[in-house]
């Protein structure tokens, strides 16, 4: 109650431009924001379609993709009328919100890429079983589990931040409210907010990164030991997506929430921040559908239809 006699919204200060790059800036997240939901939403509708990408691997991809274009909703649109608007006021409580689903669907994220390696550690190095471990029910199971977790989980950092004295402060050195600029504004002591928030991130974060690690180690060590090089490039490439998004999505995530804060600028995080909120959603269909010569073919036929269907 405090908080909000003294507080009733907040002011993004978003990124230090003039106004001719507002206008660049803005059309080239508007074309990256656009270009993510049509993506995501084509890998999507391809897998729904064709009966062939009914598979472990493609249902996780299809979460994935579920959760990028809530992803990079989150927090791109504020952005974008930020730009042209030039208004940076942000309510308290939307600024919690946004907050609250930010960290949601990161830790969701966490979870999913995490199951996602284990579906791939299953399929190369158990494959004669791959149908009977991971089949639909448990899919579903491990898929709900990963949503679950995260609603759950971000409900302790976002409560514990809404409750420390601002006291008035309300100018967030940032794009969109994230902990670390939040908490920045405090007036009181934080020091048992910011243990628990870092102990809830870093947990959830290195227990899934460990699981993706050791997932690896078992996926590298069953591809040496392959007797042939077509089995191997086989073997690698079934992987080398999840790989690759992973190393993209945890590298910007631990250059930022990771490294003392001594060491970098409020604008250094807020361009890696625009890396694993933006750009990694941006990439992660390229990334599936480029390397994948099923979603392609799955992406001819489907365009072949429409064509087909438009022309008629």
């Amino acid at each position: 109650m405090a908080n909000q006699s003294y507080l009733n919204y907040f002011i993004l200060e978003g990124f230090i431009t003039t106004g001719n790059y507002n206008l660049a800036m803005f059309i080239a997240f508007f074309v990256i924001y656009l270009l993510t939901l049509i993506g995501n939403i084509l890998i999507i509708l391809v897998v729904f379609y064709h009966v062939n990408l009914h598979t472990p691997m493609y249902f996780f991809i299809t979460n994935l993709s579920f959760l990028e274009i809530w992803y990079v909703s989150t927090t791109t649109p504020k952005l974008l009328a930020m730009l042209v608007t030039k208004n940076k006021r942000i309510s308290y409580h939307l600024c919690f919100v946004q907050l609250y689903m930010f960290h949601t669907l990161g830790i969701t994220e966490c979870n999913l890429l995490a199951i996602m390696a284990i579906d791939r550690y299953v399929a190369i190095c158990k494959p004669l079983r791959y149908n009977t471990i991971m089949n639909i029910r448990v899919c579903i199971c491990l898929a709900s589990v990963c949503w679950i977790l995260g609603f759950l989980i971000a409900i302790i950092p976002t409560s514990l931040t809404s409750q420390v004295p601002f006291c008035g402060r309300y100018f967030v050195n940032h794009y969109f409210c994230d902990l670390a600029p939040l908490l920045s504004l405090s007036c009181g002591d934080i020091t048992l907010t910011v243990t628990i928030n870092r102990c809830v991130g870093g947990f959830t974060t290195m227990f899934n990164l460990s699981i993706v690690i050791a997932m690896y180690i078992n996926i590298i060590t069953a591809i040496v030991k392959m007797k042939t090089s077509k089995g191997r490039m086989k073997a690698f490439s079934t992987c080398s997506s999840h790989l690759t998004v992973v190393t993209l999505f945890y590298g910007a995530a631990c250059i930022v929430y990771a490294t003392p804060k001594e060491v970098h600028s409020g604008e250094f995080d807020k361009i890696f921040a625009i890396v694993y909120a933006m750009i990694t959603p941006f990439l992660n269909p390229i990334i599936y559908s480029l390397r994948n010569q099923e979603v392609l073919s799955g992406l001819r036929r489907g365009i072949q239809t429409i064509a087909i269907q438009f022309n008629g």
